[in-house]
């Protein structure tokens, strides 16, 4: 009788294609996968459980990383700018990582483990960018070469339907990087005022119908992502705009309510204090944003530190990404790229 176990059968889904996140099992698996991962890429879609970096080559051009210089990705995320930065800071350098999300971090370092980076070049670490003076205190570092931040949510977080971060699926109203702290969004929603409500969705998202948004919102307890898209579309002044904007709408609310339960803004003020002590005379910061909420924060810090004397130079306006990536990638579409010199 032959024993051998049998491989675990493919997931079975409806359709010639797999429609739910969890059903990609070869997007999910890009090691073994790659010619669907591919297909999925050049038809300008980010593969589920992904992450394409943006702006790479800005990104390097404006960071300038070398051979044994030492750095901080303070956003880890999926590893694709960690990749490119480790290639040149080799040989001697090292890339200390930083990423609050206990999900995604250990599966990013041990990709990057899996290409050769060990110890020496690469230290991961969980920690809020907010925690940087933190981090390089505890490593006995007192100032670095470069700091790269690409804000914002990654991919993987979107499109897992289990972390409530999109509109687009179904799922629980949770939207927190890290799980295990603060609370869900559902709950929330369900504790804020109305009043506190529409100023979070001025200053996260600059919805124009916050007023009207907050009063059908504010202490409401719902159900989960669809609930909350249904209650924005059913507002009547929601109900009033074309498809196109009243969309916008919803991605405005999800957008504000991620900002707010994570902190991010707070966490952002906190990051850009501490960034110039962070660096090394004639250090490189480099910050990616994807709203306007979080580059009006970046703008000011750095024209401020101009005027100051703390930055020696500053960018001069932003960075976007050029009309080929914005067709290969459209999540790069809203990115800015801004860069200050200690």
């Amino acid at each position: 009788m032959d024993e051998t176990p049998r491989p675990p059968r493919r997931k079975r889904y409806a359709g010639k294609n797999p429609k739910r996140f969890e059903e990609k099992y070869k997007e999910l698996d890009p090691e073994r996968h790659a010619a669907t991962v591919g297909k999925v890429l050049e038809s300008g879609k980010t593969p589920a459980g992904m992450h394409v970096p943006v702006m790479v080559g800005e990104c390097l051009a404006a960071l300038r990383p070398g051979p044994g210089q030492l750095g901080i990705d303070a956003t880890l995320g999926y590893g694709g700018h960690a990749r490119e930065i480790l290639a040149r800071i080799a040989p001697g350098g090292r890339l200390i990582g930083l990423d609050v999300d206990p999900i995604e971090q250990p599966k990013t370092e041990a990709r990057l483990r899996a290409l050769g980076h060990g110890e020496e070049a690469f230290v991961a670490l969980r920690s809020n960018y907010a925690g940087i003076r933190k981090v390089l205190d505890g490593l006995g570092i007192a100032a670095v070469d470069f700091i790269f931040a690409d804000l914002g949510c990654s991919s993987m977080q979107f499109d897992d339907p289990a972390r409530g971060f999109s509109f687009k699926t179904a799922g629980p109203l949770d939207m927190r990087m890290n799980p295990g702290r603060g609370i869900p969004a559902g709950e929330w929603l369900a504790k804020v005022k109305r009043e506190k409500l529409a100023a979070v969705l001025l200053d996260c998202s600059d919805e124009p119908l916050a007023e009207q948004l907050a009063a059908a919102l504010a202490g409401k307890r719902l159900a989960g992502t669809r609930e909350l898209v249904a209650t924005v579309r059913a507002v009547p002044e929601v109900a009033r705009l074309d498809p196109e904007r009243a969309e916008l709408a919803v991605r405005r609310v999800f957008q504000a309510l991620r900002i707010a339960v994570n902190e991010e803004f707070t966490a952002l003020d906190a990051f850009l204090r501490m960034l110039p002590g962070c660096l090394k005379p004639g250090g490189r910061a480099v910050v990616l944003t994807f709203h306007s909420g979080e580059d009006r924060r970046v703008k000011r810090a750095f024209q401020q530190g101009g005027r100051d004397g703390v930055w020696a130079e500053v960018s001069d306006g932003v960075t976007i990404a050029g009309p080929d990536e914005r067709r290969s990638n459209p999540r790069s579409t809203p990115a800015k790229l801004r860069w200050a010199v200690r």
